[in-house]
């Protein structure tokens, strides 16, 4: 995965440096910004499936853990709450 999003930069830094004297983005910032809450999305995904099955796991051997499972399966959400609030702030993107 890491190589993947490494040989995007890569080649979108080759895109901008072609444009010469003209300073246009690679990417519109439209883009820019779904790219970035997806990515988001995609990572807060991958966290939950660990965690989630940690937290059933937990829960199966002691009932009482299930508020804290809850709200570890929840924390890693905020980020995606976090970019979408951050593509609505910014106001070049919207």
């Amino acid at each position: 995965m890491f190589e993947f999003v490494l040989a995007f930069v890569d080649s979108a830094v080759l895109l901008a440096q072609e444009g010469g004297a003209q300073a246009v983005p690679a990417i519109p910032p439209k883009a820019a910004a779904a790219l970035a809450v997806g990515l988001a999305a995609f990572g807060a995904g991958y966290a939950e499936r660990g965690i989630g099955a940690a937290a059933v796991g937990a829960i199966a051997e002691d009932e009482s853990l299930f508020g804290t499972g809850l709200i570890m399966t929840v924390l890693p959400e905020t980020l995606v709450i976090l970019a979408l609030v951050v593509v609505f702030l910014v106001p070049s993107t919207v």
